[in-house]
């Protein structure tokens, strides 16, 4: 049998994308269920407090369990947060999974748009830019270049590098200034891979 710190390394649990694009982590075992409540726990912390402000206590309080069992799975800030990481692009990567399960070409690609629109717009633990934006700025080095590979493989073509490119600087512009037209934002992502409207 696997200790709590063992099981870090493993995939997270399965993820459910309701169609409104809301995601909800299929529970399981005692174990692997509290550590996908102090994941979720720390969404929500980060929305509050940002990084930099982060408290494990806080955390805790906020999984329903105590320290010592959060210590268990995250024996540092640092670890919690790079479990998280992980654990957000699992989660946003099993979404557009699930999203475009079973469809193809321009009906996969579409799929995967409109989730990438609910998601930025219904997640809240993505409103990250709101309290620490130098540290998201930071972030966005790395981030973008991994959005543009995944989002180019649901392309083709001699122009789905620039096209990824183009779509992704729109969905962090939209991230960056909050959109509040659904429609525009997602009809902007359409435009910028050459789906016709």
């Amino acid at each position: 049998m696997r200790t709590p710190r063992d099981t870090r390394a493993s995939t997270c649990n399965p993820v459910h994308v309701s169609p409104a694009g809301t995601t909800a982590v299929i529970p399981d075992d005692d174990e692997t269920s509290s550590r996908r409540r102090i994941l979720n726990a720390t969404a929500e912390v980060l929305a509050r407090s940002g990084q930099t402000k982060l408290s494990l206590s806080e955390v805790a309080l906020q999984a329903g369990v105590s320290r010592p069992t959060l210590y268990r799975w995250f024996a540092s800030k640092t670890e919690l947060l790079d479990a998280f990481g992980a654990y957000e692009r699992e989660m946003f990567d099993t979404g557009i999974s699930r999203a475009t399960a079973g469809l193809r070409g321009t009906d996969k690609l579409d799929a995967a748009l409109q989730f990438i629109v609910s998601y930025q717009q219904t997640y809240s633990g993505v409103r990250l830019i709101d309290i620490e934006p130098e540290v998201v700025i930071a972030q966005l080095d790395r981030i973008l270049p991994l959005m543009r590979t995944r989002l180019q493989r649901l392309l083709s073509g001699p122009n789905a590098e620039i096209k990824a490119a183009t779509a992704i600087r729109v969905a962090i512009s939209h991230y960056v200034v909050r959109s509040d037209d659904a429609h525009q934002f997602l009809a902007q992502l359409r435009h910028a891979v050459g789906i016709k409207q």
